[in-house]
């Protein structure tokens, strides 16, 4: 028997994605983005509200980084989503962060987070959607499998319950996607 809980924004569980900007005098910064994912094969969208600094930032630098969030880095991450750089312009360094310059775009990777999507802005549709091209992929070598591909274990992502407003580890694997069109027998 199921029950009617009525229209609930519970997409769950969801990733939880550091945003990583520069403004317009060098200055890193970062947010902890509730929504967002893939757009498209090689493109990223996220749900910004307008009065965010890295809205922003985004607009003026057309570059941003997407992290992803480790339970090792809950604390921190947390807080960068709590705290507005228009109020606490250095949350990095409060946060404990270490920001670092990308190679690939103007905007800055967060060493304590092994993972990120270097992304171009390709548009800010008119409901706050912002839309970037996934120019880069940038892992720490000490999440990577002996295949030199991202060991999900290795990278320990965390994942934002909707329901219960908590985090959650990534889990263990519960079987193998096909590839090839085969159904289960």
């Amino acid at each position: 028997m199921r029950k009617n809980l009525g229209i609930k924004t519970w997409l769950c569980p969801m990733p939880v994605l550091i945003v990583g900007t520069y403004d317009e005098n060098g200055v890193p910064n970062a947010m902890n983005a509730a929504w967002g994912g893939i757009y498209d094969t090689d493109q990223i969208m996220l749900c910004l509200a307008g009065d965010h600094k890295t809205t922003e930032n985004i607009r003026k630098s057309g570059a941003f980084t997407v992290s992803f969030a480790t339970a090792q880095t809950v604390v921190p991450c947390d807080y960068v989503g709590l705290v507005s750089a228009n109020d606490v312009p250095d949350k990095l360094r409060r946060a404990g962060f270490h920001p670092v310059g990308s190679e690939v775009v103007n905007a800055p990777l967060i060493e304590e987070l092994p993972m990120a999507l270097e992304c171009r802005l390709i548009k800010f549709n008119e409901d706050g959607i912002c839309i970037g091209a996934i120019v880069n992929v940038s892992a720490d070598e000490r999440i990577l499998n002996a295949d030199g591909g991202i060991d999900p274990d290795k990278l320990d992502p965390i994942l934002y319950d909707c329901i219960t407003h908590a985090y959650r580890r990534f889990g263990e694997k519960a079987g193998q996607a096909f590839s090839d069109g085969k159904k289960l027998k």
